[in-house]
């Protein structure tokens, strides 16, 4: 059942990983989806491809998160190609694992301008495009902001702060109709962690996570885009100023 026929998604950070899984998965469910990307043509591309093929509706729409001029035209991009909007996905992040003693004020702020600043220029732009019937905001964060790993103080604190606006905004919000939830990942398979060496090729940093994780395997991306996808749908209407722990059990 198409879940979100008629609907208009956009997903940030959609060239890869979870954000281009949430994006398929969006698309399957009857949404027309925005592929946001910040550099990278080719991936999103790649998806806007993949959805087409699979007689969905989706564009590609370049813009950096953390810049208000870019937000600004990313959604006037969006209301020329599709209309208004009904699901936000605040998927875009970066990270850096770092201890403590090598904190520069350069990555604090490289992380906290994507992961912070970023859904909140997005959101605050999207409510001029929302229509009268509310919508769906979903922001992704992370475990990291609960399990509090190691050398991740700037990421942990920035996915902190991310699940402290999902609450205030899913209370501000509310009177207009829009839920404001949070899915957090725990550990995840995706292009983003293999290349920073955390999981995959047999790494004895996945195999502790998975021995500590009741399911027994890290997720993948398409895990983590199947909550979203409820959270985006009439499913879960009765849902606000939640996060959600996607984690396998990971705690």
């Amino acid at each position: 059942m198409l879940q979100l026929k008629g609907r208009v998604a956009l997903v940030t950070g959609a060239s890869k990983g979870i954000g281009a899984a949430i994006a398929k998965e969006l698309a399957l469910d009857g949404a027309a989806v925005v592929v946001n990307y910040a550099t990278d043509r080719t991936g999103a591309d790649a998806v806007v491809k993949q959805i087409a093929d699979s007689d969905g509706r989706a564009v590609a729409i370049q813009g950096d998160v953390s810049k208000s001029e870019d937000v600004r035209r990313l959604f006037a991009e969006l209301a020329d190609a599709f209309g208004s909007l009904d699901v936000l996905v605040n998927n875009a992040g970066v990270y850096k694992p770092m201890p403590i003693v090598e904190l520069t004020e350069e990555e604090f702020y490289r992380e906290f301008n994507t992961n912070v600043l970023g859904p909140l220029l997005m959101i605050r732009e999207s409510l001029d495009y929302f229509g009268p019937n509310g919508g769906s905001i979903i922001n992704v964060g992370s475990g990291a902001s609960r399990m509090c790993p190691p050398g991740y103080s700037i990421y942990a604190a920035s996915k902190s702060a991310l699940d402290a606006v999902t609450g205030v905004l899913a209370k501000e919000l509310a009177p207009r109709s829009i839920r404001v939830n949070s899915v957090n990942p725990g550990a995840t398979l995706s292009e983003g962690t293999k290349s920073a060496g955390l999981y995959g090729a047999g790494s004895e940093f996945e195999r502790q996570l998975v021995a500590m994780t009741p399911l027994g395997r890290v997720g993948t991306p398409e895990d983590i885009a199947k909550v979203i996808a409820f959270l985006a749908s009439d499913n879960s209407g009765w849902l606000t100023g939640e996060v959600i722990l996607a984690s396998g059990g990971l705690r």
